[in-house]
């Protein structure tokens, strides 16, 4: 039986999510509303959803006081370890507007990246956010907590940062290190 006139999925140009990403957790990034980053999280959490919110430090100066405040590194999105069969489950929670994807289709991050993220900043490194750079000395961690993780090497009033590029979300962010931990890549 031939459907006349009746556009499918494929001709609108949308792809389906293979059975693998579609059963298997995978990490995505949720965009969401702008400062709603700590209740999305919150909100995750009392689902139960794996999720990870990168924080750093600012002290803010006002009037009468200073403050220490922790803000997203990643202004704008959290992470979540989701099977796509389960998206609606974090979709639902208010203030997320959507997975980040390309053609209609949430796009995984690579599971060792975020590891590594989550175990470098777990240690306190002091991580702050940064203009999405994508020329520059190409290096890798050798060693430390960040070790295996691929960014550039900048030099700026005498020391030297490693700026780490989330390319699906064109944010970066920069660690203070030791040009000894880096090899040229």
């Amino acid at each position: 039986m031939e459907l006349v006139g009746v556009e499918t999925d494929c001709e609108r140009g949308w792809a389906e999510p293979t059975p693998k990403t579609y059963l298997q957790p995978h990490w995505y990034a949720l965009y969401t509303c702008a400062n709603h980053e700590k209740r999305v999280a919150a909100e995750l959490h009392v689902r139960s959803v794996e999720h990870f919110l990168p924080l750093y430090s600012s002290v803010r100066r006002w009037k009468d006081r200073r403050v220490t405040l922790d803000l997203p590194l990643f202004p704008g999105y959290v992470f979540v370890s989701v099977a796509l069969r389960d998206r609606l489950q974090v979709l639902q929670i208010p203030s997320v507007v959507r997975f980040v994807a390309f053609n209609g289709v949430p796009t995984a991050l690579p599971n060792y990246e975020m590891e590594i993220l989550q175990t470098g900043l777990s240690q306190q490194l002091a991580a702050g956010p940064h203009p999405f750079l994508t020329a520059g000395r190409r290096v890798r961690m050798r060693s430390g907590p960040l070790a295996g993780i691929r960014g550039i090497l900048l030099r700026r009033r005498g020391k030297t940062r490693f700026v780490v590029s989330v390319e699906l979300i064109m944010r970066s962010m920069a660690v203070e290190i030791d040009e000894a931990d880096v090899e040229a890549v």
